[in-house]
């Protein structure tokens, strides 16, 4: 049971924060392209990197830290329902090359933040 509560803590401070982070980044760029959810969705890629390929791997956090920042705050950081909406939305707008381009930025730069933060795990494992 205690598992539900560490997924329902992580999963309402990642939401909340991801809700901050997209309105700001919404305010600053001021552009119809979804800059706030590749944001979070990079961050979140990193982070959840960071979690399981240093902290877990080198037994630094407990398993049930691991359910808290992984599953909990990761995944309600990352929002990848919202990613779809927005994707599917610049298409229904006729924005073709955003679309193109929202998808191809949140697959490899997410995909590139983890690889990143296994580069960066691995280092600071050796030093």
């Amino acid at each position: 049971m205690i598992n539900y509560f560490l997924v329902a803590v992580g999963a309402a401070t990642g939401g909340v924060l991801r809700y901050w982070l997209s309105d700001v980044a919404h305010r600053i760029f001021q552009t119809t392209f979804p800059i706030g959810t590749l944001a979070v969705n990079v961050i979140g890629s990193f982070l959840i990197g960071i979690f399981i390929y240093y902290f877990d791997s080198n037994e630094l956090i407990s398993t049930s830290m691991k359910i808290l920042l992984t599953i909990g705050f990761c995944g309600g950081f990352t929002t990848f329902s919202s990613f779809s909406f927005e994707t599917l939305e610049l298409f229904r707008n006729s924005e073709y090359l955003l679309g193109i381009g929202n998808i191809l930025l949140n697959v490899f730069l997410t995909i590139a933040a983890l690889v990143l933060a296994i580069i960066i795990a691995k280092a600071l494992t050796r030093g």
